[in-house]
């Protein structure tokens, strides 16, 4: 499957395990970014091009990282054909859900609020998790991607 994966400084760190972590269950992996920590990046600036390359590749996942991960959820949810859903703790059934009804294909980690194997947890949950397919479900998701 392949995946890819973005942060900002905050998510820097976790970012790097999440990537090994990823590659040992034998997903395609792409870093788009930061290749290297600066405490006065901008979230933007990695996240939205990580968002094309979830929307032009059929199929794909995105993992972003952030402090709080709304910032970088937000950006993602700008691309059309994004969906991207966040977790920052506790109960894991809403990553599942985030799949299962909504086809998310971005997942959002708020790393101030997690610890690594949550965040480990919640992208394979994420990653594992197909899409229900349910008619309701689709139908909603057609009336977001048609309000641009």
């Amino acid at each position: 499957m392949k995946v890819f994966i973005a942060s900002d400084h905050a998510g820097f760190e976790l970012k790097k395990v999440l990537l090994e972590f990823l590659r040992s269950l034998d997903h395609e992996v792409e870093d788009c970014g930061p290749s290297e920590l600066n405490p006065q990046d901008d979230y933007p600036d990695f996240i939205a091009p990580m968002a094309h390359k979830v929307a032009l590749n059929e199929g794909s996942f995105g993992i972003v990282l952030g402090g709080s991960g709304e910032g970088e959820a937000m950006s993602a949810n700008r691309i059309d054909g994004v969906r991207a859903a966040e977790f920052y703790g506790g109960n894991l059934e809403v990553v599942k859900v985030a799949r299962e009804h909504n086809d998310a294909n971005v997942l959002s980690l708020g790393v101030r609020f997690i610890t690594t194997d949550e965040a480990k947890r919640a992208v394979e949950l994420f990653l594992q998790t197909p899409f229900s397919g349910d008619a309701r479900h689709v139908r909603r998701i057609e009336k977001l991607d048609h309000e641009h």
